[in-house]
């Protein structure tokens, strides 16, 4: 297989996942829907606050995926980043009692919050 013809196989896979990723994330043609946000946590409590998100976020239906980062430049910030089903499960994750508590055991370890984002994810590989 020379070059030209590896490079197109590549092209060709390439859409293929795209083509993939974006036929699950139409599933019955609901928008999936995105959030990220910075959290500036109070001196010293990022990463309690992260065991309390990570310990309060599992387990919740319709979501696809959710990170909690570190921010490398703020050694207080941290980001997290939602992928749900649809905006419907974001919102009902918030009356879960996991989500609940966190939310109960988190407030008191947050500075505030920086910038938030919805956004409208397109795939998930």
């Amino acid at each position: 297989m020379n070059r030209r013809n590896f490079i197109q196989k590549i092209g060709l896979a390439s859409l293929a996942v795209s083509a993939c990723s974006l036929a699950n994330a139409k599933e019955g043609n609901q928008k999936m829907y995105g959030l990220i946000v910075k959290i500036n946590a109070a001196p010293n409590e990022r990463d309690n606050l992260i065991s309390i998100l990570l310990e309060g976020t599992t387990d919740m239906p319709g979501c696809i995926s959710y990170v909690i980062a570190k921010d490398t430049g703020d050694e207080n910030s941290l980001w997290i980043t939602e992928v749900w089903k649809d905006q419907a499960s974001h919102q009902a994750s918030l009356s879960l009692p996991s989500v609940q508590a966190a939310i109960v055991k988190g407030r008191p370890l947050i500075a505030g919050f920086g910038e938030r984002h919805i956004t409208e994810p397109i795939g998930v590989n």
